[in-house]
């Protein structure tokens, strides 16, 4: 089975169109795609659970603990955080 990937609204856009771009067959949705501009971190946990896709983030200050709280009662693929101090040629 493929990994699936959600880009949370916060994630550097940047870093979805450069992965996109060298590795087309990667299943990454944007934030956009999904609707998740302005939408609560538990919201967007059950959004991208609901499609199994392992959401990406640059929110180190309150997706842990929300992630944390959403899977003793949720399944999920999966949280990756991605510091906005990586080099954009290292993050994709």
């Amino acid at each position: 089975m493929n990994v699936r990937y959600q880009a949370d609204a916060d994630l550097n856009q940047a870093i979805v169109t450069g992965l996109l771009r060298r590795e087309s067959t990667i299943d990454f949705q944007t934030a956009f795609a999904a609707g998740l501009e302005g939408v609560k971190d538990l919201d967007v946990l059950a959004i991208a659970a609901q499609q199994r896709r392992v959401l990406v983030s640059h929110d180190r200050k309150t997706m842990p603990s929300e992630f944390a709280e959403f899977i003793t009662t949720n399944q999920s693929a999966g949280v990756i955080i991605v510091s906005r101090k990586i080099p954009m040629e290292a993050a994709h």
